[in-house]
């Protein structure tokens, strides 16, 4: 049997020990494991690689934790916009959506432009119009609403501020989910969902549901899910980066993703990380940053479910 693995991440940033109680890291831990062990179910079944990632991003976005479906930030006009993608290493398929509101699971509308359309990226109005043409439920706001999100934004409204809700705000909830995956017949995968940011404003877009900046998967090389400053992970392209290094200089994926997280991603000011998985079940996930809620495991018994450095 092939080696198979799974790694999630639920964000970066500036994850301080002081501010996070001992409740609440227990609160995080569970939910990364609960993620974890539903995708590696998957795997271990003989599932593909796209449905694990699907199935390990939607526990995420389910839970009002993470900066993703339920636990979405708001914007400045105290509505949600969400954006995902999903992309399949072996045909290089990939799907994603941008500026929804009111859908559940980002990452599974996702899946659906990748699967039931002609096209790769749906954004806005259009890509409700899809939802709708497939019969998904809406959701009322009252789903997206979370307490402290609500206080994250009422600080910065009426502002020309926004924040990565990884940034600034040190106790508690932050940033982006995703999944990358290596199924036992070597394929891979990746998913990436995002609630963007804090007071956002113009219909910003970041890095999540662009293919090659923060989402990327290719069976020659590598599967990569990022989560940062947005800006900088576009600037950078960095999940295609990633893997052009493994194709092109021969590099390990090790190598490739610290080369991109610590070098490159730093010349530049951007903060993060990433996770990423190879077509051999090998796992890379740095990241420069105080912390990344991050989990993976494989099917050698490796199992690691981790918070700080």
């Amino acid at each position: 049997m092939k080696h198979f693995s799974i790694a999630i991440h639920g964000g970066a940033g500036t994850l301080v020990k002081g501010m996070m109680t001992s409740e609440l890291e227990t609160k995080y831990k569970a939910a990364l494991k609960m993620a974890l062990d539903n995708g590696y179910s998957v795997l271990s079944q003989g599932g593909t690689a796209v449905d694990a990632v699907e199935i390990a991003v939607q526990i995420l976005e389910n839970s009002p934790l993470f900066n993703a479906g339920k636990g979405s930030v708001f914007t400045a006009t105290e509505s949600h916009e969400m954006d995902a993608s999903i992309m399949d290493g072996k045909t290089l398929n990939a799907g994603a959506v941008s500026l929804i509101s009111g859908i559940k699971n980002p990452v599974s509308l996702a899946r659906d432009v990748m699967e039931k359309s002609e096209h790769v990226f749906l954004a806005g109005e259009g890509a409700m119009q899809f939802a709708k043409q497939l019969h998904y439920t809406l959701e009322d706001a009252s789903y997206f609403y979370d307490e402290f999100r609500h206080q994250q934004w009422l600080e910065i409204k009426d502002s020309d501020n926004f924040q990565l809700d990884h940034s600034v705000k040190k106790d508690s909830k932050f940033g982006t989910v995703g999944a990358v995956a290596c199924d036992q017949d070597g394929n891979i995968a990746a998913a990436t969902s995002t609630g963007g940011m804090t007071n956002k404003k113009w219909g910003r877009v970041g890095d999540s549901p662009m293919i090659g900046a923060g989402n990327y998967a290719n069976n020659k090389t590598c599967a990569v899910s990022c989560t940062g400053s947005g800006e900088f992970f576009i600037r950078a392209v960095v999940a295609y980066d990633v893997a052009c290094l493994m194709e092109h200089k021969d590099l390990s994926l090790q190598e490739a993703a610290n080369e991109v997280v610590h070098k490159r991603l730093l010349n530049i000011k951007g903060d993060g990380g990433l996770i990423a998985v190879d077509t051999q079940g090998n796992i890379a996930m740095p990241f420069n940053t105080e912390g990344m809620y991050r989990a993976c495991k494989t099917s050698e018994g490796k199992e690691e479910v981790s918070i700080y450095k």
